[in-house]
């Protein structure tokens, strides 16, 4: 196992460092959008982009990026919202994607305001939802920003800072430990079920989901 995930992270950290800064921003822009984001798994293409980094400057700079990019996607969102929301959710496309959870959405907003905002981020599909409906409220963009902002600075360095400390641990023991590879492996599914746990709880807190 140990060789796999070495193979592994070398091939992710033997990407060029800028290049792949821009895959994981990319992939946040898209992740954090309506309906594209429904498809996008934006924290998957961060965790990955996160156990090639080599150092803490490559650390920073794909905080940065990750960052940059989930404040366009959201930004867009909530400019789509503000112009076109409306159509977006009487369109054929938006009733069969986000029907209800545009619903939902509303309602949430509706009820906790900017704290939606805030606690959507961490919200399985809701969170590529609520920006538009921000947008067609009459919530003002830099308290949409705000809000947010916070939220993904919070994700974000959740999700780069496991990715880099487990794949930074696997190389310091890998040449020691033979089972430093099964003890990555199981550092990412304890990872994935913590988050789910928790995203599942927050959602039936919040919103009432099972």
């Amino acid at each position: 196992m140990n060789e796999i995930v070495d193979w592994f992270i070398a091939t992710v950290s033997g990407v060029d460092p800028i290049f792949r800064v821009l895959i994981a921003a990319l992939g946040m822009l898209c992740e954090t959008s309506v309906l594209i984001g429904l498809v996008v798994p934006g924290d998957t293409i961060v965790f990955v982009a996160a156990t090639g980094v080599k150092n803490l400057r490559e650390y920073w700079y794909l905080v940065v990026g990750v960052l940059v990019g989930s404040l366009a996607g959201e930004s867009i969102g909530f400019l789509l919202g503000r112009t076109v929301g409306r159509r977006i959710r009487d369109s054929k496309l938006g009733r069969r994607f986000v029907g209800t959870t545009w619903a939902t959405a509303e309602a949430y907003l509706a009820k906790r305001g900017v704290l939606a905002v805030f606690v959507s981020r961490f919200l399985p599909v809701l969170h590529s939802v609520v920006p538009l409906v921000c947008g067609m409220s009459a919530m003002r963009y830099h308290v949409f920003i705000r809000w947010t902002g916070l939220a993904c600075v919070l994700w974000t360095l959740l999700y780069v800072t496991v990715g880099f400390l487990l794949a930074e641990q696997f190389t310091l023991f890998a040449t020691t430990f033979k089972g430093a590879g099964w003890v990555f492996i199981g550092g990412i599914v304890i990872f994935v079920l913590l988050t789910y746990l928790a995203k599942k709880r927050l959602s039936r807190r919040e919103i009432g989901n099972d």
